[in-house]
């Protein structure tokens, strides 16, 4: 496995690990709040591949409150 997308799978289980922990009782927010918002940053570009052909993330429907 190439090491762009091992970069990529460890961001996103390390993501998911803070979530589960965010869930526990006594979670610490600040640490939450610190933390998230960088991993999310650091996700490098997804492996070809991994979305279809075409897709794009910003063509899906208005959520609400957002015009």
């Amino acid at each position: 496995m190439c090491e762009h997308i091992e970069d990529f799978h460890r961001t996103v289980l390390m993501l998911g690990a803070l979530a589960l922990y965010a869930d526990m009782p006594g979670a610490d927010d600040a640490f939450i709040d610190t933390i998230g918002p960088c991993l999310a940053a650091s996700l490098p570009e997804p492996p070809p591949g991994m979305f279809p052909p075409g897709y794009d993330p910003a063509g899906g429907p208005d959520f609400p409150g957002r015009a």
